[in-house]
């Protein structure tokens, strides 16, 4: 088992593919209103929809009230994709060195798919890896399409 991993899942959605990258890309903050295990998300320093910005994320997995501060590091419009590195916050303090989040959504075609990636570095053999992370994902993908589809 090593300490550098990657882990990603897929899911198609019924609701608009290029609203839902608008979501993560430039409208952050709109996802607590939509997704149940989101409490907050907060801009730290910047501007939402930019490259450089930081974001604190309120959540809740596992039972848990859980806090991250992100950077985000790419937002690529072409291919609707948007990258997060966690600065600060609950997975860096005792399980992670590293932890990615890169949300792409697919819109070609007459179905749309969202991919979640998650690379990360374990701070040692002990931490399993964060399958619990991929089901928040999938929990918030979704609760943003049921919200869109509601409406």
């Amino acid at each position: 088992m090593g300490l550098i991993g990657k882990l990603i899942c897929q899911t198609s959605i019924k609701s608009d593919g290029d609203v839902f990258h608008e979501i993560f890309g430039s409208k952050p903050h709109h996802v607590h209103t939509m997704a149940s295990d989101i409490q907050g998300c907060d801009l730290h320093e910047g501007e939402f929809g930019k490259v450089g910005s930081v974001i604190t994320w309120k959540y809740t997995i596992d039972g848990k009230a859980k806090v991250t501060k992100d950077r985000v590091e790419a937002i690529d419009e072409e291919d609707k994709s948007v990258t997060f590195k966690v600065i600060e916050g609950d997975l860096l303090r005792l399980s992670f060195k590293i932890f990615v989040i890169t949300v792409h959504v697919d819109t070609s075609g007459e179905d749309n798919f969202v991919t979640w990636s998650l690379d990360y570095e374990k701070v040692d053999e002990s931490v399993k890896d964060p399958t619990d992370y991929l089901d928040l994902v999938l929990r918030i993908t979704k609760d943003i399409e049921a919200h869109h589809l509601s409406k």
